[in-house]
């Protein structure tokens, strides 16, 4: 398959007096969308690498509680999932590139204001808030967004690429941001963080296009005959929109247990690993820098992992995929405390690759469930979905760190994470075909959830 769409002959005429467009690119835009936002998701990332890192650098100079910090970052990881739905129906309204050109610059400024604070509260409006509200809308709603317009083949291979963007973004930053913490103190660490963010504004604004129509063409892989227009956009309010999408998939049960499970894929990386297994391993005399060398080697397996999950979702049950990734996540959380020692070992090194194969390949598969659940608004209610993953990550960041301030472990924490993922093992077994059909519900004109649905 070339990267090209197959266009009918310039004479031939399409069903319905459609004229095809002529071919004009070698290389279908679609891809180059794909390029864009997959660095807009790595100038992104540089903040989500930054508080494993910085933690301790801010305890030790603020004298603030891990438990004050981790609730920093459990509001941002809140907003950071809450935003989501918000801002995939500011896409449908206002363009993706207006909506990601904005998120870029709230990340920037909010990753930059916390070099001159002296106040805990001012980190929670700056990491928490600011850079919460930024993150949300650079989210996997993002990609749901860009794949579900530019694509129809391939959807589930891009989706795995452009997932794997925060992996990357992670391995890019996590060792350069620990040098800097190490060696020129945390506050240049923010400010690399701030220009990441900033550096990709431009290209946004230049390639970034919000539909395929914008250059009279179809969606990369879509059959010959269908219309180059894009469909009307949804009418009314996008907050609306969004909430009356929420409304309407709440009312089925696939919703539920892809919710579910998503909070507990949330909670088990984001917020427990992603923030608290550098502190940990510093608790049992690792280096913070080798520590964060570790968590960017989970990044290069997660590349691996999530493109190869992607390109298994165009292929094997969705279903099956997460009840086993979440299966083979559980089991080794409950093998991580014996694993932590002062230095660098075998066993370790394969619980890093393993849990970095794992690590985001849970999103293609969720992905495809809620497009084959919820069609043309699967990207608001993945939204949705991915909210709930970000719940998960804040309850478990904010309970991790109050379990280390008060039992002066981490162990509590992994073993609980570790049988929730048996948990949403269960959950996603208990998603059948026969609710999958059931649970698109019928669609106005203007492109909002019919009132009529049911499940």
């Amino acid at each position: 398959m070339s990267l090209t769409n197959r266009q009918p002959a310039a004479d031939e005429t399409l069903p319905g007096g459609l004229q095809p467009p002529t071919p004009r690119h070698r290389i279908h835009p679609a891809w180059w969308v794909a390029v864009v936002t997959f660095l807009t998701i790595i100038g992104a990332a540089g903040f989500r690498s930054a508080p494993g890192v910085l933690m301790t650098p801010l305890h030790d100079e603020f004298g603030w509680p891990m438990g004050v910090i981790g609730g920093a970052v459990s509001v941002n990881l809140v907003l950071f999932g809450l935003a989501a739905p918000f801002s995939a129906a500011l896409m449908e309204r206002l363009g993706i590139q207006r909506v990601i050109a904005v998120a870029l610059v709230l990340v920037s400024v909010g990753s930059l204001l916390p070099i001159w604070m002296t106040q805990s509260w001012q980190l929670v409006l700056c990491w928490g808030i600011v850079v919460g509200l930024g993150t949300g809308a650079m989210s996997m709603g993002l990609v749901a967004t860009v794949t579900g317009r530019w694509f129809v083949e391939r959807r589930g291979l891009v989706t795995g690429i452009l997932t794997a963007a925060g992996a990357t973004g992670q391995l890019v930053f996590l060792p350069v941001l620990a040098w800097l913490a190490a060696h020129h103190g945390w506050r240049s660490a923010a400010v690399t963080t701030a220009a990441a963010a900033m550096a990709v504004v431009p290209v946004v604004l230049w390639k970034l296009h919000d539909h395929p129509s914008v250059l009279g063409l179809t969606a990369f892989g879509a059959r010959t005959g269908t219309p180059v227009a894009r469909p009307p956009r949804p009418t009314g309010h996008p907050a609306r929109l969004a909430l009356d999408t929420l409304r309407h998939a709440a009312r089925t049960r696939v919703f539920w247990l892809l919710a579910g499970s998503f909070a507990v894929c949330g909670a088990s990386t984001n917020g427990l690993v992603g923030t608290h297994f550098i502190p940990a391993a510093h608790d049992h005399g690792m280096p913070t820098t080798t520590a964060a060398s570790l968590l960017a080697l989970v990044g290069i397996f997660d590349v691996v992992g999530t493109i190869f999950s992607g390109w298994l979702t165009d292929r094997v049950d969705p279903r099956v995929l997460l009840a086993a990734y979440y299966t083979l996540r559980g089991g080794s959380l409950f093998l991580l405390p014996s694993l932590f020692s002062d230095t660098m070992h075998v066993n370790m090194l394969a619980f890093v690759l393993f849990y970095g194969l794992d690590w985001v390949a849970t999103v293609p598969p969720t992905i495809a469930l809620c497009r084959s659940a919820y069609g043309d608004r699967a990207p608001i209610v993945f939204g949705w979905v991915f909210a709930s993953h970000q719940l998960g990550a804040a309850a478990a960041a904010l309970g991790a760190g109050l379990v280390r301030d008060h039992l002066g472990t981490y162990t509590l924490a992994w073993y609980v994470a570790g049988a929730l993922c048996l948990a949403a093992a269960g959950m996603c077994v208990a998603i059948t075909a026969a609710r999958l059909s059931d649970a698109s519900p019928r669609r106005s004109r203007s492109g909002a959830l019919d009132d009529s649905a049911a499940q």
